[in-house]
């Protein structure tokens, strides 16, 4: 199993029903364009032939994508798919979906640019807030962060929790709600980058880490603040570097 699949694995896992497929499938499909913006959804009918659901069950899943920002429900029109910038990216259903259709350039940095934006506020704040039992489940964290071992998946738990653990710290509760952002960039991070395969690598990422917990602890908010901008940032370059190497190694294939 992936560090990718097991991260996810951490949420509580249900069975989808025909409502959770439904929505999940032609939400996708407006997020690759196969329902372009401004253009309406097929007539009700031929939904509810194509998925076999009933028009109740299919106007749930029409109010469902609605509430995300995808589409406008609209009386004799029909249903219309709406612009990108009405689509809900802090919606964890619409985030997870977005994470699973790839994980372009341009979208690794909005989750870089949005984690900047409030990951290192929440750990200037949880230097102010943080209680003893915080700093030891962070600590813990890095703990086994750092003893992970090769174990990606290890790996990618205590670091998830880490992260959410700092919004906790904060006790700051539209800072605790922003864990699905955070989940996302590190589903996308740990796609692309991970330090594990690296034995200095992940002692420099789990001291970074730490740095981040002995600036909480001392009750720093500015160190706190500034040791979170070098993890998000160390980790931003990792992914640079071998997306780069990567690239390097195609062409030279190509040139072959």
């Amino acid at each position: 199993m992936t560090s990718l699949q097991h991260m996810r694995r951490l949420h509580v896992v249900k069975a989808r029903s025909s409502h959770d497929n439904i929505a999940r499938t032609v939400g996708k499909e407006i997020l690759t364009g196969i329902y372009a913006p401004g253009a309406n959804l097929p007539p009700e009918a031929a939904l509810m032939e194509r998925f076999g659901v009933s028009r109740t069950v299919l106007r749930e899943v029409m109010k469902t994508l609605s509430a995300k920002g995808l589409v406008v429900l609209k009386t004799r029109v029909g249903t219309r798919v709406l612009n990108s910038s009405s689509w809900n990216f802090f919606d964890a259903e619409l985030l997870a979906w977005r994470v699973e259709l790839g994980l372009d350039e341009e979208f690794r940095r909005s989750l870089a640019e949005i984690r900047l934006a409030f990951e290192p506020s929440a750990a200037s704040l949880a230097a102010e807030r943080r209680s003893p039992l915080h700093v030891t489940q962070l600590r813990d964290c890095v703990r086994r962060m750092g003893e992970s071992d090769r174990s990606r998946d290890k790996f990618a738990e205590a670091d998830l929790e880490f992260h959410q653990l700092i919004g906790v710290a904060s006790g700051n509760p539209m800072l605790r709600s922003m864990a699905a952002v955070i989940e996302a960039a590190l589903f996308a991070s740990f796609s692309q980058n991970t330090p594990v395969d690296d034995p200095n690598d992940l002692k420099d990422t789990a001291a970074n880490h730490g740095a981040v917990v002995d600036a909480i602890e001392k009750g720093n908010s500015k160190r706190a603040q500034a040791a979170m901008v070098r993890v998000i940032a160390s980790g931003q370059a990792r992914i640079a570097a071998r997306t780069g190497s990567r690239r390097r190694s195609g062409t030279t294939r190509k040139q072959r």
